[in-house]
Order: C-alpha cells, then sequence, then structure tokens
C-alpha cells in the first residue's frame, strides 16, 4: 500500500484540546480510522473490480473480455491517484481540507452504492464518483494529518507511522470481507458493503471532527482579502464547470445516451499521461535559471520519476494479472476448505504490517554505521525485488499450462517479494523528492510523484488486458525481465546518480 505525501505542517490550536491518542493529537484517532474505512472502501472494491467485469453474464458479471477489462481498470486506477492534485488545488483555495474530505467521502460511498446498482451505466458512474470522491479525500486527509503537529513536533513522523498502519489495517481487512460478499454471495453485495465501509469512516469522522481543531479548516490565505476573494471566485468557476461536466457525463452513461468505447477512453488517456509527463518534464528542462545543483539534482528526479513508474506498473498488477491469476490458474484452497481468490489481495497489507517495523529499524541500524544505501539504490532493490515476484510465478504458469491449478504459495511467495520491494522503495521516494526538489516548484515535483504513481497504475491494467492474448510465462516473464534490468540498471548508475543529487540523494 502506498503512503499519501506527509509534507504539510500544522500550527497552534490544532491538537485536539490536549487529548490524546497513544501520546498524539486526539484528532489523529479521527484520521486514523477515517483513512483506515476509506481504504477499506478502495481495497474492497478493487479486488472484485476486474473479476466482476470479466466474470460470464450468467453469473451476474459484466461479460467483458480481458483486454477491455483491463483498460477500464488502467483508466480508472489512473485517474485516482491523478485527481489528488486538483482535489488538493480544491481545498487550499476554496473549501479547506477538512471539508475536501467530507465532501470526498460522501462521493465514494455514493460511488460504490451507484455500483451496487445491476446496470452498466450505475457502473460507470460510480467509478467516476469514487475516482473524485478520492481525489478529494486522500491526500487532504494527509494533509490534516501533518497539521495536528507544531513545524518541530518530534511525535511527527511517529505519528504518520501510525496513520499508516490504518492505511494498511483497511486494505487487510477490505478483501476479506467485500471479496467474500462479492464472490460468494452478489457482486453487487460486494459492492455495497465497500460503501458500508465508507460511511462508517464518514460517521466517525463527523463525530471526531471536533478533535482537528484549525487543522485544515480553512483554505490556504492568498495574503490580502482581494486576493482571497479573487482566489475563490476564480476556484469557484473551475469546480463548476468541471462538475458541470461531470453530471453531463454522469447523467449520459447511465441513461445510455453518452456510449464510448472503454478502450477508445483508455487509449485517449494514455497519450493524455505522456504529453503530460513529456511537457512537465520538458519545461522543467527548458527553464532557464536553475542553478548547476539545481539542474543536477531534477535529473535525479526525472531518473527516480521513472523508476517509481516502472515499480508501480508492475506492483500494482495485484488488481489485475495477479487477481485473474489467483481466480482462474490457483487452488484456492488450504486443506479442502475454499477461499475466495481475492483474499490474495490481503497478502500485501499483512505484510506490510509485519514487515515495515523491521524495515525501519534496518535503515536506522544502517545509517548509524555509514552504510544506508541512497535512494537510488533503493530504488534498483525495489524493482528487482518486484522482478523477482514475477519471476517466481514462471514455473508455477508452466505447470498451470494444461489447466491445473497451481499451489497457492506461488502467490504468497510472489506477494512477499512484491512487499519487500516496496518497503525498499516506497517509503524513501517521497523524501527523496521533498530532498531533492528545488524551493520553487517543490509543491508541482510532489505532484510528480502521484503522476508516477498515476502512470504505473495504467500501465499496470494494461498489461493486466494481455492475460488471455499471451501466453502466461510470456507474460510474467517479459514483466520479471523489464523490472529487473531497470533495477539493475539504477543500481549500476548509483554512483553518478550520487554525485549528481549530493546529499540530497
Amino acid at each position: 500500500m502506498h503512503a499519501p505525501p506527509s509534507d504539510h505542517v500544522g500550527g497552534p490550536g490544532s491538537h485536539g484540546q490536549g487529548a490524546t491518542f497513544f501520546g498524539h493529537p486526539r484528532g489523529l484517532a479521527t484520521l486514523f480510522f477515517t483513512e483506515m474505512w476509506e481504504r477499506f472502501s478502495f481495497y474492497g472494491m478493487r479486488a472484485l473490480l476486474i473479476l466482476f467485469m470479466t466474470a460470464p453474464l450468467a453469473t451476474g458479471g459484466l461479460g467483458f473480455d480481458t483486454a477491455q477489462a483491463g483498460a477500464i481498470y488502467g483508466l480508472y486506477t489512473a485517474m485516482v491517484y491523478m485527481t489528488a492534485l486538483p482535489g488538493g488545488w480544491i481545498a487550499d483555495r476554496l473549501i479547506g481540507a477538512q471539508r475536501a474530505v467530507l465532501y470526498g467521502g460522501m462521493l465514494i460511498a455514493c460511488g460504490h452504492f451507484s455500483m451496487a446498482v445491476p446496470t452498466l451505466g450505475t457502473f460507470y458512474f460510480g467509478l467516476l464518483l469514487i475516482v473524485i470522491g478520492t481525489g478529494l479525500l486522500k491526500g487532504n486527509v494527509s494533509v490534516i494529518v501533518g497539521r495536528l503537529y507544531e513545524p518541530h513536533d518530534e511525535r511527527r513522523d511517529a505519528g504518520f507511522s501510525i496513520f499508516y498502519m490504518g492505511i494498511n489495517l483497511g486494505a487487510f481487512l477490505a478483501p476479506l470481507v467485500c471479496g467474500y460478499l462479492g464472490q460468494r454471495v452478489n457482486w453487487h453485495v460486494g459492492f455495497a458493503a465497500a460503501g458500508v465501509g465508507m460511511v462508517l469512516g464518514l460517521v466517525q469522522y463527523i463525530a471526531g471532527r471536533k478533535y482537528l481543531g484549525e487543522a485544515g479548516l480553512h483554505p490556504a490565505d492568498a495574503g490580502t482579502p482581494d486576493g482571497m476573494v479573487h482566489q475563490r471566485q476564480q476556484a469557484i468557476r473551475w469546480a463548476l464547470l468541471v462538475l458541470a461536466v461531470v453530471v453531463l457525463f454522469g447523467v449520459g452513461s447511465a441513461t445510455g445516451v453518452i456510449q464510448v468505447e472503454a478502450i477508445q477512453v483508455a487509449d485517449a488517456a494514455g497519450y493524455g499521461l505522456l504529453l503530460l509527463v513529456v511537457g512537465f518534464f520538458s519545461w522543467v528542462f527548458l527553464s532557464s535559471g536553475w542553478t548547476r545543483v539545481e539542474r543536477h539534482r531534477l535529473i535525479v528526479i526525472f531518473v527516480l520519476f521513472l523508476g517509481y513508474a516502472i515499480f508501480a506498473s508492475a506492483f500494482e498488477q495485484a488488481g489485475s494479472t495477479l487477481n485473474l491469476f489467483a481466480d482462474r490458474n490457483t487452488d484456492n484452497s488450504v486443506l479442502g476448505v475454499g477461499y475466495p481468490s481475492s483474499w490474495f489481495q490481503s497478502l500485501n497489507p499483512l505484510f506490510i504490517i509485519a514487515l515495515a517495523p523491521m524495515f525501519a529499524w534496518l535503515w536506522v541500524w544502517l545509517a548509524r554505521r555509514g552504510k544506508e544505501p541512497s535512494s537510488p539504490a533503493k530504488f534498483g532493490v525495489g524493482l528487482v525485488l518486484v522482478g523477482a515476484g514475477f519471476a517466481v510465478l514462471i514455473p508455477a504458469a508452466v505447470a498451470g499450462g494444461d489447466g491445473t491449478l497451481v499451489s497457492p504459495l506461488w502467490l504468497v511467495v510472489a506477494y512477499l517479494l512484491h512487499t519487500l520491494g516496496e518497503l525498499a522503495l516506497s517509503p524513501v521516494g517521497l523524501s527523496a523528492m521533498t530532498k531533492l526538489a528545488p524551493v520553487r516548484i517543490g509543491g508541482l515535483v510532489m505532484g510528480v510523484w502521484f503522476l508516477g504513481l498515476s502512470v504505473g497504475n495504467y500501465i499496470g491494467g494494461r498489461v493486466g488486458g494481455l492475460y488471455e492474448s499471451w501466453s502466461l510465462p510470456g507474460l510474467f516473464g517479459a514483466v520479471a525481465a523489464f523490472t529487473v534490468v531497470a533495477g539493475l540498471l539504477l543500481l549500476a548508475f548509483t554512483r553518478p546518480l550520487r554525485r549528481l543529487g549530493g546529499d540530497a540523494a
């Protein structure tokens, strides 16, 4: 699971009237359970998404082939992270982070309940609502966490560690509940259960909101009263324009007036993401005024961005390719007792909860001895490990080529390797971006992290769409080779990248 950004700081009066939660501001408990239930809803639905789309019509599914399902899955997961950027802008300019979290949670719940209605139009409309709602909630809930603490509060990092456990607790429980209900009872009951989870998160958020104090309550100060009025008017105009487009598209989709091929939309989104990446880095590198040190660090940022996008393109196939492998090619039983294939989605957060403290200790232990790996080295290790997870599945895919169901231990080992890769790479990524970014584009560079995750999710979904057109050993082998080679290249260039980035790398 990926922790959201945590680079915002707070001010006085945001400590929740002196109440504490394990020695932290009482408001942390409110946000812990808000994010836990939001992740419950997100990962509960995601565990079912591609299985529902590819399930035959006779079993209540949509009957899509994997190419179409993979395109929709990749587009959805890419947009979920892309909308965190406008979601942060709306909170900063218009409504404040607290209201953004509230409204985002409402939209997410409505999206899941829309998917609980068995029509194609409400399915697409529900995905759209979840994308917008997650964009409002996910980044902004982290902003509020940061603002619960004074700028130099030594509890800050520990507070985010507790918050991160909430993310993974929700992600662990979600497939067990929603996956069981969706696969064993009814797909739409599973989607409804995800909506109920978000409602529970909203109820406790509203009840505990008083403990948040002023943290994220108001939009960012524009400096002057006139500036604030102009800022608010500009934000309202943009928000109304986007809302009108969303409503028209949603109504058109639900009524069947708008009929667009999903693969065409996904293709267009892919080109859009490519243009966005090329445009951003072209603007950065062609801009004048950078110092020599800043330009060198921007090169490192670009390399790490590519590394993260490649990592995410493999890692995020948990919900697409690996989910299909678990459902179609794996013996989902232990001692003769069967279980839903979606339960494999709980392995990664379970491993995170168990292993994250060990990794935190390891980095501190190495740092005290002057042997902690640099950020590029950690990225390289993460890529090699996620590639190794796919390499492990190659013999399993060969063994299952004749229709034989393979042991679930193959997937357990693959997810363990993927988790080790995530722990090596993901926690240092945001930190590296904040240290390497020139001050005047610090916020934009944080957006690049989301962009890398978005690109990776998009690619991972499209790769999942090849499940039926490629041989499984060939598909797993290609992903493994690509990520391992990328990781080895990063490791080979660690020293020059370290010199370019200096102490920040």
